[in-house]
């Protein structure tokens, strides 16, 4: 039997090497992070929010969205899939409900983080979090889910770091790994100094989130990987890149400039989305 999605993950992260992870928004941007030789990728809520419903990042995407999003990405690929699930969806209650609903749509890993709901992206202004005895209390829903029976990561996210302060964001990181977390996840550090503290003062696996135009550093890899994180996210990489191509190709046919040189050869799109594939399996049942 085949090792599952977070079997195949726990392998990746044993390697101790930092673990690239452009982030999707649909299958087939999961897709040509698998062909590209991507490991890993992580389904980013700003994105799908965007993609899907052309919407911020404000709580307005709900658990089933996401989880039907998430459910077609896994399906479309054969690497591990981490995803977002914001703050869980509720009480504790409901964040055990939604790692169940995440291992079994097939996500390697799942993201629950200690926002206020309706939470924002973590790079915007306005955003708060709960108490911290109650961010502890949804990551410790989330492992009890894992352990009792769901085979997924829990990556465990703080967004303290913007409201509180580095230490409260570091001491919440800290509950989180007794509580049994696989992953740790300070979101926004405001520097390369703050970043290397975070990793020398809490044991475990961290998280460095790339947002371009974010209020954390973007670093080399080699850099990440010294400072001590094991994974590196880029949420809107993919995103931002694909808008801007859909914005260029329509400027070109409003101008009336045909927009060829910049689109993919059509065979190759055909074998991207699987026509070739699907024709060969055909002619398996093809009669006569």
């Amino acid at each position: 039997m085949k090792p599952g999605p977070a079997a195949r993950l726990r392998a990746l992260l044993a390697d101790n090497r930092l673990l690239v992870m452009p982030c999707c928004f649909d299958a087939l941007s999961a897709r040509l992070i698998e062909a590209a030789g991507f490991g890993v990728t992580f389904m980013s809520g700003f994105a799908v929010a965007a993609a899907r419903l052309s919407l911020p990042d404000t709580g307005l995407m709900c658990y089933a969205e996401a989880l039907d999003q998430g459910r077609s990405i896994c399906q479309a690929v054969r690497i591990p899939v981490i995803g977002d699930a914001d703050t869980g969806y509720g009480n504790a209650i409901n964040v055990k409900r939604t790692v169940q609903g995440y291992a079994a749509a097939g996500f390697a890993g799942v993201m629950i983080e200690d926002q206020v709901w309706p939470k924002r992206c973590g790079h915007t202004l306005g955003k708060a979090v709960v108490e911290r005895a109650e961010a502890i209390a949804r990551i410790q829903a989330a492992v009890d889910a894992r352990n009792e029976g769901q085979d997924i990561l829990i990556v465990a996210r703080t967004d303290a770091r913007g409201t509180h302060g580095l230490g409260e964001a570091i001491a919440r990181a800290e509950a989180f790994a007794a509580a049994g977390a696989d992953i740790l996840f300070i979101e926004a550090p405001a520097s390369v100094d703050e970043m290397a503290t975070l990793c020398r003062a809490v044991p475990g696996r961290h998280l460095a989130n790339m947002l371009e135009g974010g209020r954390t550093p973007i670093l080399p890899l080699q850099q990440l990987q010294e400072l001590g994180f094991a994974l590196a996210a880029y949420p809107l990489t993919l995103l931002s890149a694909a808008v801007r191509a859909m914005q260029d190709a329509l400027a070109d046919l409003g101008h009336g400039r045909d927009p060829s040189a910049r689109l993919m050869p059509f065979d190759e799109l055909r074998r991207l989305v699987g026509f070739q594939a699907y024709e060969e399996e055909e002619k398996r049942y093809r009669q006569g």
